[in-house]
């Protein structure tokens, strides 16, 4: 009977039962011993499977996606204003989730009583903080840059901090593939997209135990952050509230101020006539919370409804459903610097520099799959040194959240494909919605 029930909706049944099995256990003064020793381990086995799959799928995902880039002279001048105008997108994207988390704040609202057992918690990482910011200090402008390029790949590939440098050696792989003959070439692209498709299939495996991971995070958070205050557990609810609220915000910037502004300059198609369109996709998009299931809807209203060529948008979307994760990467800024917030460590400018190119690099290698934002931000807390035991603190409204950056994501796809296609010539004059646009002359 469980099984029928949508996974979204198993999350969320699970999230509400952890809180009030916690809020319960500390109502009730019961001993924390059952849900600390028998029900945390399994929200653990969740964060490790996660875990698991980081440096496999961006290795796999990333070269695939490179390599599918083609013969590179004949696709060269699509191809760099695609990967461009996806770059600019997600950097603008983090960037306004940094300014709002750093105005707001929602992490600071915790009382400092409940942020010191957090710190506790998570004491392991949190207490070498002092020694890792003297070394960013005493460290070379050019360290970081230094930094991306791996002296072993193999070494790089066993620690998920090193995710920038297993991102490089996948983006030089994949172009290799590319300047190789196909004869050799495609043996090698089709083992890496085989185990692409293994990885994703292994993703929604580690999803199917989500619902009961999410139970035993949030369960074992209320306990163990709520000790001998049970208000402390309300306050951080409330600290929840307000970063979900903050992240919604966010999303909600980008649909009605950064797309509409970037389809005003570059192309003369009405963002009202746009959203329109393409609100099939987003609607799918949001139950599905996955842009590649979203796909083949999102090419059909860009083709249909707005009129860009199939040869645009055959190679546009297919990438952006690879690479381009406006919403997710939005979230991962927030998400990031509200759990060092809420932990009580004040993150410097080149950790929150950091932050934008780790999740900017991150999305190219990240399928678009439910559930694979969390495994992004667990390479976003690594690279800038907050634990990634954090994540259990936003786990919480991650699903429903899922839900909305998907739509920003697709929407970021489809914005961009629109504004290539102008740029190319294969546009129509504006959005013809009173004949079909596909047949129309366009050569």
């Amino acid at each position: 009977m469980f099984k029928k029930i949508p996974l979204h909706t198993q999350i969320i049944i699970g999230l509400v039962l952890g809180l009030i099995f916690g809020l319960i256990v500390i109502k009730t003064e019961m001993s924390p011993d059952f849900t600390i020793d028998f029900i945390k381990p399994i929200g653990t086995i969740f964060i490790n499977a996660l875990k698991m799959i980081a440096v496999p799928l961006v290795l796999a995902s990333l070269i695939v996606g490179v390599s599918n880039l083609g013969d590179i002279t004949k696709l060269g001048r699509i191809g760099g204003k695609t990967i461009g105008a996806y770059m600019v997108t997600t950097v603008i994207a983090v960037t306004v989730g940094l300014l709002l988390v750093n105005i707001f704040a929602p992490g600071k609202s915790l009382p400092s009583e409940t942020r010191e057992r957090l710190m506790e918690q998570f004491n392991d990482v949190v207490g070498d903080k002092s020694s890792q910011a003297a070394e960013l200090q005493e460290q070379s402008p050019l360290k970081p840059l230094v930094d991306i390029v791996p002296e072993n790949v193999f070494l790089s590939a066993t620690d998920n901090g090193s995710m920038l440098q297993v991102v490089f050696f996948a983006i030089i792989v994949g172009i290799a593939l590319l300047e190789i003959p196909k004869s050799k070439a495609s043996p090698v692209i089709a083992f890496f997209d085989g185990m692409n498709d293994v990885i994703i299939r292994i993703v929604g495996y580690i999803m199917l135990i989500a619902p009961y991971g999410v139970f035993a995070l949030m369960a074992s958070l209320i306990v163990e952050i709520a000790g001998d205050n049970p208000d402390s557990a309300i306050e951080l609810l409330f600290a929840l509230l307000k970063y979900s609220l903050l992240v919604v915000a966010g999303l909600l910037l980008m649909i009605v101020l950064v797309y509409p502004t970037i389809l005003k300059l570059f192309t003369k198609v009405k963002y009202k006539d746009f959203f329109q369109a393409m609100r099939p996709a987003q609607l799918l998009a949001f139950s599905t919370s996955s842009s590649s299931a979203t796909l083949p809807v999102t090419m059909k209203q860009v083709e249909e409804e707005i009129g860009v060529s199939e040869e645009v948008s055959s190679f546009v979307l297919p990438l952006g459903a690879t690479i381009n994760m406006d919403g997710t990467c939005l979230y991962q800024g927030v998400a990031a610097v509200f759990i060092a917030q809420a932990l009580g460590m004040d993150l410097s400018l080149t950790q929150q520099l950091m932050i934008v190119l780790t999740a900017t690099l991150a999305s190219i290698g990240t399928a678009g799959v439910p559930g694979a934002g969390l495994i992004m931000l667990l390479i976003v807390l690594e690279s800038i040194g907050v634990p990634s035991a954090g994540l259990a603190l936003i786990l919480a409204p991650d699903r429903i959240l899922d839900m909305f950056r998907t739509v920003v994501n697709v929407t970021g796809d489809a914005t961009v494909c629109t504004v290539v296609a102008s740029t190319e010539g294969e546009l129509p004059e504006g959005l013809i919605r009173e004949s079909n646009p596909l047949t129309s002359t366009s050569e």
